[in-house]
């Protein structure tokens, strides 16, 4: 029997971090579990970032993905808030590497196009195109877990497509090729 890949997507914020784990089985994503890991303002930043790790390698452990698709830093112009991310996506990728996931690391906007179709897209039209695609019977809230799960499905996507790409590759490098 074929055992499902699994696919945890991270969506990387100290206050509020997302995470969403997908099967993919061919072309079939379906989701497993999603949810957001939040952080009080007040409290010491290690204390917080070792919040992160602990429920994102609990997440890791209960669900056993062997891929990360993870967000990859947005410079929005508050350099504050950049580096607190950056020190949250970095105790994501450690949780992953303590447990030997593959890692693969997206672009917000690659994530918005390929599960919207516009990498300009909006929060809902994310919301409403993850809940497509998983089909769910709900929008995914809050925002950072249907970020995380449309970072799984970019991945799971451009995962497929690269594979089909290497077979197609591979069926014509066998044929005649003149001289």
């Amino acid at each position: 029997m074929h055992e499902d890949l699994r696919i945890i997507g991270i969506d990387p914020g100290l206050a509020h971090c997302g995470w969403g784990v997908v099967a993919v089985s061919g072309s079939r994503l379906r989701p497993l579990a999603y949810g957001t890991i939040s952080t009080k303002a007040g409290e010491e930043l290690p204390l917080r970032l070792a919040r992160i790790y602990d429920e994102l390698a609990a997440v890791i452990i209960k669900y056993a993905p062997s891929e990360l698709s993870i967000e990859s830093i947005y410079h929005k112009g508050n350099p504050r808030s950049s580096i607190a991310t950056a020190q949250a996506r970095g105790v994501a990728l450690v949780a992953a590497a303590r447990r030997l996931l593959k890692v693969h690391e997206y672009a917000p906007a690659a994530i918005k196009k390929a599960v919207v179709g516009t990498g300009a897209a909006s929060k809902k039209q994310v919301q409403f195109m993850v809940s497509s695609v998983l089909q769910l019977d709900h929008i995914p809230e809050p925002d950072h877990a249907a970020d995380a799960l449309a970072a799984a499905i970019c991945h799971a996507h451009l995962r497929s497509y690269t594979i089909l790409m290497a077979q197609a590759e591979s069926s014509t490098s066998h044929r005649y090729r003149p001289a």
